[in-house]
């Protein structure tokens, strides 16, 4: 290389050496739209980057260990349980191969757990004990109208019999009076005796109501021409005498319509210590998609979702007793959409944000407010906008619990709907007559946005996707951190991978997030190319923890508080916490997290140590396990000691 040529190649070195540095003196998530790969790994790479942005990575997991992960949730020994049953896979289903797995993020191990039946779409939450209770999942797949080639549905069948029930099996033969075609039962069913009926005043007789049950049913042979287009009355096969005469079917159209997915009504809890599954008593109902919601006693709310006929549960909701083991219906009934966002308030009512994952008619329960659930009465909450798009919306309750504020965060249409919301909305429950109003918006439409409560009192948003099921590309690389205290969105680094329906994310105790699942329909634009499930875990490690101080420690300190009484701990960093937050952690699935919340605790220091004090409330603080974190003054946490608050 002669003079003129090196003089030459070190002034191009300068010059570009001297670009790169004064883009690296400019901040902002914005970089990641410019500069080459090189570039943008040692952006995001940068302290100060981090520091303002937060960071985040992909965890590696071995393959043999990978799963479609529909469900999960943080356990009290600090491992994530991570469940996919049948995984929306209908040839897992169909080889009843169901997963589950056990994550364990700081020592970075991974194990299989052994999963009963397909818990695809079941409904969870945190018990007092620290189980968390698993109810509901998946008995049959859909069917779309070009796959089904038996005509079929729902036979309703009616015991006229004061005395006796009677069962009929599976493979029972309904033919109609009027139509002449008979229809097989795909499962057994109890009928109930009659009701004998008298009047109150005179005890006169007025005569039975029959009882009912439901099975679904098929032709015998595939085809349009074993269809039927209206109801008819359908004689049982295979009984005679009293049995026949007061036992027969009504059903309406059976057509080679599309087949909805079907519920069980199978139950477990998961003890986080044995790690296993432990079955206990079955619903009342069985359901998929439900909504599991804790009480202030203790006791859970099980509502909505497809029953085994893979009808909408018609508001028919029970309760779990963590004591005896068992459900009893509710006195009353209250139709919602699947996965509908329901909350215990300090009132003992529960919120229903009007956020739902999908299923149920357009114009039933729909309606935001606040349900009594003793007396069944409804008040609705006025002021939503897009009211039409919160259909794969968010919900969360921002911290601290305490203020009783809840935002709901993006959402679209109905069904495979394209239409997409990039509004927030805060209500606040405490107000006089509340009632919602704008927050920030973000910039796109955004249905499935992850939520998650930080420790210093804001909240992560992130990801989702701006049509259903991430059509046309549409997955959303962006996040944004919530600040309660300004009532503003600010972006933050953007994930790595894009999630939206079967998505979810967990606040871990060591402070960062973790994020599973994305299960897009088509995986290009022009939506040719069936979409692959993500598999992958992603982390975002927050801003704070990237900040000039360390985590403060904290320390020692009983593993159990009761409500209204004291605990103390040890932190040499006590001098400086400003806050201490409890928070309850998360069992999160298809947008929707009931469990968790971050209370405001009193507190105390002296010298090194921290006491901190339970509220009294059971409706503020509900029995269970907690992450307590201590927080100082430019928002670092701790990493969490466990508490039990029984």
């Amino acid at each position: 290389m002669n003079d003129r040529a090196g003089r030459r190649r070190a002034r191009r070195m300068a010059i570009g050496t001297a670009v790169v540095l004064a883009l690296a003196g400019m901040n902002g998530p914005w970089l990641y739209r410019f500069g080459s790969e090189k570039y943008h790994q040692y952006k995001i790479d940068k302290q100060e980057y981090k520091a303002e942005n937060g960071r985040w990575e992909i965890v590696d997991f071995p393959e043999k260990y990978r799963q479609n992960t529909i469900h999960a949730a943080l356990l009290h020994t600090g491992k994530v349980l991570l469940v996919a049953g049948s995984g929306n896979d209908q040839d897992n289903f169909d080889a009843k191969q169901y997963d589950t797995r056990i994550w364990d993020p700081v020592k970075g191990t991974v194990k299989k757990v052994p999963t009963p039946t397909d818990l695809f779409c079941t409904g969870h939450t945190q018990l007092a004990n620290g189980n968390l209770l698993i109810a509901g999942g998946t008995k049959r797949y859909e069917k779309l109208k070009g796959d089904v080639t038996k005509a079929g549905g729902l036979m309703v069948v009616h015991n006229e019999n004061p005395d006796e029930p009677i069962t009929l099996p599976a493979g029972t033969r309904f033919t109609g009076k009027e139509n002449g075609k008979t229809f097989v039962s795909k499962d057994p069913v109890l009928v109930p005796r009659a009701k004998k009926n008298f009047d109150k005043e005179t005890g006169e007789f007025l005569g039975n109501t029959p009882g009912y049950g439901r099975t679904y049913v098929e032709a015998q042979k595939e085809g349009a021409k074993h269809q039927t287009g209206t109801q008819d009355n359908y004689t049982v096969q295979g009984l005679s005498g009293e049995d026949a005469r007061n036992t027969y079917g009504i059903a309406e159209k059976l057509a080679l319509d599309k087949k909805d997915f079907q519920g069980i009504d199978d139950a477990f809890e998961f003890d986080p210590v044995a790690e296993k599954y432990i079955k206990v008593d079955p619903m009342k109902e069985a359901r998929w998609y439900p909504t599991l919601t804790t009480l202030s006693n203790g006791r859970i709310l099980s509502v909505s979702g497809l029953d085994d006929i893979g009808q909408l549960v018609p508001g028919k909701n029970e309760i779990y007793d963590p004591e005896t083991k068992k459900w009893t219906y509710t006195d009353k009934v209250r139709q919602f959409p699947t996965y509908p966002a329901l909350f215990l308030m300090q009132n003992d009512k529960i919120f229903y944000s009007g956020a739902n994952a999908g299923y149920g008619p357009d114009d039933v329960g729909r309606d935001p407010g606040i349900w009594d659930v003793e007396t069944n009465k409804f008040t609705k909450v006025p002021g939503m906008s897009d009211a039409d798009m919160l259909e794969t919306a968010n919900t969360v309750l921002l911290p601290p619990a305490q203020d009783e504020k809840y935002m709901v965060i993006g959402g679209g249409g109905v069904g495979e709907s394209p239409k997409a919301s990039e509004k927030t909305r805060i209500v606040d429950l405490k107000a006089d007559s509340p009632r919602f109003e704008d927050g920030p918006s973000m910039d796109k439409g955004t249905r499935y946005p992850q939520a998650s409560i930080l420790p210093d009192d804001n909240v992560l948003i992130s990801g989702g996707s701006e049509d259903y099921r991430g059509r046309g590309d549409s997955d959303i690389l962006e996040a944004r951190i919530y600040d309660t205290a300004k009532n503003e969105l600010r972006r933050v680094a953007d994930p790595l991978v894009g999630r939206n329906y079967h998505a979810g994310s967990i606040l871990l105790p060591d402070g960062r997030l973790m994020f599973f699942g994305s299960d897009p329909l088509y995986g290009d634009k022009a939506n040719t190319k069936p979409g692959e499930f993500e598999q992958r875990i992603e982390i975002y490690t927050p801003p704070y923890l990237y900040g000039e101080n360390p985590q403060p420690e904290l320390a020692g300190g009983p593993q159990t508080i009761e409500h209204g009484e004291s605990g103390t701990f040890t932190s040499k960093d006590a001098a400086s916490i400003k806050k201490v937050r409890l928070i309850r952690p998360s069992a999160s699935t298809h947008v929707t997290d009931i469990d968790q919340r971050s209370v405001a605790l009193d507190f105390e220091t002296d010298g090194d140590k921290l006491t901190v004090t339970v509220p009294e409330s059971r409706n503020v603080v509900q029995a269970g396990w907690y992450m307590l974190f201590a927080v100082t003054a430019d928002g670092t946490p701790s990493k969490a000691q466990w508490v039990q608050v029984p």
